[in-house]
């Protein structure tokens, strides 16, 4: 090992930088009993005829491993030095770091068998592959170098060891504490400690520990959500190690957690530019060409190091160049299915031009989506909303009559944004237990963070109802359940979309942490006109009697009701000469009255009032 290998870490190079031997030896503090108590406990793994010299030493043939008793004779120790025996307690650097393990813990100290574990040995043999437990939770590392990783690069060559890093918005922490490895000219290893049984957390910690060592790598540890008795136990392994770790969690360090103090730093969102980790994965594509593509995207530097492998992938297998959809696949691909179990995924099939609103209605939308595709670069490089601010998503309100485009519009926005469109259930989130509905909506929330794509509550005044006065539990309840969707949403990544029929209906404090409110007008004669005309469509035959000006000056109806009629009177028409006529159009327009409870009058159908059923003339 190169010399600045063993200053990274605070050790001197021992004479011998070329054995393994000689490098754990110093990695793990090891003294010259300590080697030999370890040499002595490797020696029937590494050489079978030394099991059965043991049980001839022990007098039974069935001890095949060296006891404690037995190594500290061999050693030249009597069976009473502390000193000797200590080095074999369970805070000695053989036992705490996962070198020596003592089986048989029910016999007395001196009747123990020492054992090494597999992996320390096959290290020792020139094996570098981690253990399969270890391999179960590791993590892929890409290091960034920012300010705060330099900064905390130098706290660790001071000795300070563990240093912690919070991050609960950009997802980089990571990158940054790789970084912070990297630029002590270390390399790194990742674990999660989050994605293991609780009763296996110190075992992991451990053996990330003794990893790490073994390898004279770096250690980044991705905590648990939630830090409980089991958590603080692998977090206490964790501090102890005087090694270069570097801890990552979404919440604030809690001084409980350890004994040592921990030196914790938060991720600045303006630290890391995505823009340029996708540049140097792509570097023979244009920098140009790769931010309009995935600037809409939100992704980890680990899933950008993906998506772009992926967009390699798709071009090469289609024969081509690597093209800005190949990069928008590859994104998208690193979306989490869990907000699947929780809403309906659509891939939008709407565009702009498919839509019939009033300018200052798409105005409004095409600004949403500017918005949010420009999110990182407002919030995140020019700091705006001030040191409080906590959302860089984008919530928008979308109010109107039933049928008037609110949901063909948030399916449009998504689809000009390259995101999926997740329609929230509300019978999957609406719970008769009391505290039951927040959980849902929180699992709601937590998902939608983990994937890039617009979340839709349809009928949203449902769950984000005005509050009232207290009269009765149950109102008390009910004011709760929107108190937390007001604090959700300002703490909400992603893109939100509400809509409703009823404005007056939604609570006024949402006004405010809204970034759009937009209001979708019932469509005007000249609207409806076209509404019909691309409803109908050109592939449905078409008699020349079927007046659309006359429909859309008659028939003041929402885009929803005309889509319904259009379809009506095509299957009017497919049960008859399979050519959609005027009679046809009319009969499905006194259908969808009936619906919506209006009388047919011969003041509207004028002309055609008798096609439709004498019971509905006035």
């Amino acid at each position: 090992l190169a010399t600045s290998r063993w200053e990274a870490v605070g050790l001197q190079p021992v004479p011998d930088g070329g054995s393994r031997l000689g490098a754990l030896c110093a990695a793990f503090a090891l003294d010259a009993l300590d080697l030999n108590l370890l040499l002595l406990a490797a020696a029937p793994d590494l050489e079978p005829r030394f099991e059965k010299l043991y049980g001839y030493l022990h007098d039974d043939l069935t001890r095949r491993r060296c006891s404690v008793g037995l190594a500290l004779e061999l050693t030249g120790h009597g069976f009473a030095d502390s000193d000797a025996r200590a080095r074999l307690r369970f805070d000695a650097p053989l036992v705490r770091l996962g070198l020596v393990e003592l089986e048989d813990t029910a016999r007395p100290l001196l009747a123990r068998s020492l054992r090494v574990p597999d992996r320390v040995v096959a290290h020792l043999l020139g094996d570098d592959g981690p253990d399969a437990e270890l391999a179960a939770v590791s993590l892929p590392m890409v290091p960034v170098d920012v300010a705060l990783g330099r900064q905390l690069a130098q706290a660790i060559g001071d000795g300070v060891s563990p240093v912690h890093i919070v991050d609960d918005t950009t997802g980089s922490a990571r990158a940054v504490a790789a970084g912070a490895i990297v630029a002590r000219g270390l390399d790194v290893i990742g674990v999660d400690l989050g994605s293991t049984r609780p009763e296996r957390l110190l075992a992991l910690a451990v053996n990330a520990g003794r990893e790490a060592r073994l390898r004279w790598c770096g250690l980044v540890v991705v905590l648990p959500d939630e830090v409980d008795a089991d958590s603080m136990e692998a977090l206490g392994a964790l501090a102890s190690l005087a090694w270069p770790v570097v801890l990552v969690g979404r919440h604030p360090w809690d001084p409980a957690w350890s004994p040592r103090p921990v030196l914790s730093e938060r991720v600045d969102p303006a630290d890391v530019h995505a823009d340029e980790l996708w540049a140097a994965c792509l570097p023979d594509m244009d920098a140009l060409d790769i931010g309009q593509s995935v600037r809409q995207f939100s992704l980890r530097p680990d899933q950008i190091v993906r998506a772009a492998a992926l967009a390699r992938q798709r071009a090469h297998a289609a024969g081509r160049t690597l093209e800005p959809l190949d990069l928008v696949s590859g994104a998208r691909s690193q979306d989490s299915s869990k907000l699947e179990r929780l809403a309906q995924r659509r891939q939008p099939m709407v565009a702009w031009d498919d839509m019939v609103l009033p300018g200052d209605v798409l105005t409004q939308l095409i600004e949403l989506r500017e918005r949010y595709a420009n999110r990182a670069m407002v919030h995140g490089q020019w700091g705006m909303g001030g040191p409080a601010n906590r959302r860089v998503g984008v919530v928008a309100l979308f109010a109107g009559a039933s049928g008037v485009g609110k949901s063909m519009a948030a399916e449009a926005l998504a689809g000009a944004l390259r995101l999926d469109l997740y329609q929230v259930n509300l019978a999957t989130v609406v719970d008769k237990y009391i505290g039951e509905t927040e959980k849902n909506l929180e699992r709601i929330f937590s998902a939608a963070e983990g994937v890039n794509g617009v979340i839709f509550f349809d009928e949203a005044d449902a769950l984000f109802g005005k509050r009232s006065e207290v009269s009765d539990a149950k109102d008390r309840y009910a004011n709760v359940e929107v108190a937390y969707l007001l604090q959700r949403l300002e703490s909400f990544g992603g893109v939100a979309i509400l809509a409703t029929n009823l404005r007056t209906n939604v609570d006024e404090a949402f006004t405010r942490r809204l970034d759009a409110l937009v209001d979708f007008p019932d469509p005007d004669a000249w609207q409806r006109r076209i509404l019909w005309d691309r409803t109908l469509g050109h592939k449905l035959p078409r008699n020349a009697d079927v007046d659309l000006d006359f429909l859309a000056d008659r028939f003041e109806l929402s885009g929803g009701n005309i889509r319904n009629i259009c379809v009506s009177a095509a299957y009017f028409a497919a049960s008859a000469d399979g050519s959609v006529n005027m009679e046809h159009v009319v009969r499905a327009t006194a259908q969808e009255y009936r619906k919506l409870g209006r009388l047919c009058t011969a003041r509207e159908f004028g002309a055609w009032h008798e096609h439709v059923n004498a019971k509905e003339l006035t």
